[in-house]
């Protein structure tokens, strides 16, 4: 890692550690609520002046909260939950790509569904291809993205390296693909719908191939 990344890191450790006492959770779930003065946290959660004092500190020094005099009573102080200092909690890697090509072995199912939820989701381009493409889409795949308002562009299986451009970030989105093309890319994990061939497989492909595009999504910006 680099000096920027390593002190990215401690930041966020540093917040995991702040929250790693229920006492502290317990204010920031009453912060995330409303703006609190230490008094009224005091009586809320019925802890003892000093230990909220300690508790306050070390939230304050995380960086999670920050306290504002009142405008009323200068002898009053408020305390705010620093929203931003929540969101350096989610995992903080984050990828620059000119085009996601999404990979399967058949390229007849995942990858195609996993194009059509990247191109709601995100702005950068994407592609799918598969390691030896089946001769067409398959039909649970078709079914499954018509349930889900998916657009699947005519899709045809293509070999990915009639697909594949430089720079391209590869995402395999199935074991054998992963194992074929070695440790390049991203990998996901996700069961093989068409060989059990139910309407429940593929509505457990498209639901996990979901999760994966709207957590990574927001982490891919375009090169």
């Amino acid at each position: 890692m680099n000096a920027e990344e390593t002190q990215t890191v401690e930041r966020r450790a540093a917040i995991h550690a702040a929250l790693g006492d229920p006492a502290r959770l317990q204010i920031v779930d009453r912060l995330v609520l409303a703006d609190r003065s230490p008094g009224e946290l005091q009586t809320e959660l019925g802890i003892a002046s000093n230990l909220m004092a300690h508790h306050l500190r070390t939230l304050e020094q995380s960086g999670l909260i920050s306290r504002h005099r009142s405008e009323a009573d200068r002898r009053r102080s408020y305390l705010r939950l620093e929203r931003a200092a929540l969101e350096a909690l989610s995992p903080g890697a984050a990828i620059a790509a000119p085009r996601i090509v999404f990979v399967c072995t058949a390229n007849s199912a995942r990858s195609h569904l996993a194009d059509a939820l990247w191109r709601k989701a995100s702005t950068v381009p994407s592609a799918s291809a598969g390691t030896h493409p089946a001769d067409q889409v398959a039909r649970g795949a078709i079914g499954a993205a018509r349930r889900h308002g998916l657009d699947l562009l005519d899709a045809t299986p293509r070999a990915l390296a009639d697909v594949a451009r430089p720079g391209d970030l590869v995402i395999t989105v199935c074991d054998r693909a992963h194992e074929e093309l070695g440790d390049n890319g991203l990998h996901w994990s996700i069961p093989d719908p068409v060989a059990v061939g139910t309407r429940d497989a593929f509505e457990e492909a498209v639901e996990l191939l979901a999760e994966r595009v709207e957590d990574l999504a927001p982490r891919i910006s375009a090169a």
